[in-house]
């Protein structure tokens, strides 16, 4: 049997390119108003070479609303994805997500408290929230790591997932009480942690490339070291790895991307525990296949899902936080019977 490549070829990856593209199209005509596919395209290239654009066509819903939230849902989809994959192999853990070490309840928190208390920044859409959010998620990772770095010098799995539990569910509990005063604000609050994506912006979709070439590289970075983890970190140490440098890396790398995510685009589950999940049965568990793969499987994915609560209850938008669940629990529990026949 032959044996498969550990890195894809460039016409692998051009054929992930082209499914995302076409999934990104499809997203962007479709829709409470139906767009057709040529003047769609045709006012995304007239618009990119400032092109005058033909009347009748919809220019300002595609360009102004479509497009900037189709591509943050593909951005965040591949943010979650890349996480969730990295923590599984980091973790040694299959129910590990971007979320478990606490960082998106932090960033939840911050949120929180941007909404119930009116704090914004003049000129910019949700920035106070966004800003908020992002600080959170920083200052819940510091505390972490330092509760887990003074518990077990060595930073073990064990600590770190112990830890972020207990931080989850202190933050919630923070949250739960800020909800209980926040009077007329409780609505915003429940629809933002729900998870949506109305409202994003070309600034929104700039910051998650930004966060995704940096601390999304320096996870591919670790593909070789993390496949070393697969066996356990003692004998990933006797194999030359530098198991608390890579730990730390991958955790604050993880922990950026959640962050930035968690602050556009509010709390959306499943997508970091299922995907990566569903890429590993059909490229295996080498990082350096499953990581890229599960990347653009999930941007895939958060761009159908967004469709769907946007189209499916129509003219009203059900949170896509409550579509990825929905989906991803029943996918899970696909996974979860079918591994256990096999074994």
């Amino acid at each position: 049997m032959k044996a498969r490549p550990e890195n894809y070829r460039l016409y692998e990856y051009g054929i992930f390119t082209a499914l995302l593209l076409i999934a990104m199209l499809f997203c962007v005509c479709a829709g409470s108003v139906g767009i057709p596919v040529k003047d769609t395209v045709k006012v995304i290239i007239n618009s990119i070479f400032k092109l005058p654009i033909p009347e009748g066509i919809s220019q300002s819903i595609i360009v102004s609303v479509r497009l900037p939230r189709v591509l943050c849902a593909a951005l965040i989809g591949a943010c979650l994805s890349l996480g969730g994959g990295a923590m599984q192999g980091l973790l040694r853990n299959p129910l590990a997500d971007g979320s478990t070490l606490g960082v998106a309840s932090g960033a939840s928190l911050g949120a929180t408290i941007s909404i119930a208390f009116g704090i914004s920044i003049p000129g910019i859409p949700f920035g106070g929230t966004m800003i908020m959010a992002m600080m959170f998620a920083f200052l819940s990772l510091i505390i972490i790591l330092s509760l887990a770095y003074r518990l077990d010098f060595s930073l073990s799995t064990n600590t770190i997932i112990l830890i972020g539990v207990i931080f989850t569910m202190f933050t919630n509990s923070i949250i739960s009480f800020i909800v209980t005063f926040a009077g007329q604000k409780v609505k915003s609050i429940m629809f933002w942690t729900m998870g949506s994506l109305s409202g994003s912006s070309y600034v929104n979709a700039l910051t998650l490339i930004v966060a995704l070439a940096g601390f999304g590289t320096a996870i591919i970075f670790c593909s070789r070291e993390l496949n070393a983890f697969a066996i356990g970190e003692a004998n990933a140490r006797h194999v030359g790895v530098n198991v608390k440098r890579v730990k730390l890396l991958v955790l604050i790398s993880v922990s950026a991307l959640i962050g930035v995510c968690v602050s556009i685009g509010g709390t959306i589950g499943f997508v970091g525990l299922v995907i990566p999940h569903m890429t590993r049965m059909l490229t295996g568990p080498n990082h350096k296949r499953l990581l890229p793969a599960s990347m653009f499987f999930g941007a895939i994915f958060l761009m159908l899902t967004d469709l769907i609560g946007r189209v499916i209850i129509n003219p009203l938008q059900l949170p896509i936080g409550v579509v990825t669940s929905f989906i991803g629990s029943i996918v899970f529990i696909y996974i979860f019977f079918s591994t256990r026949k096999v074994n």
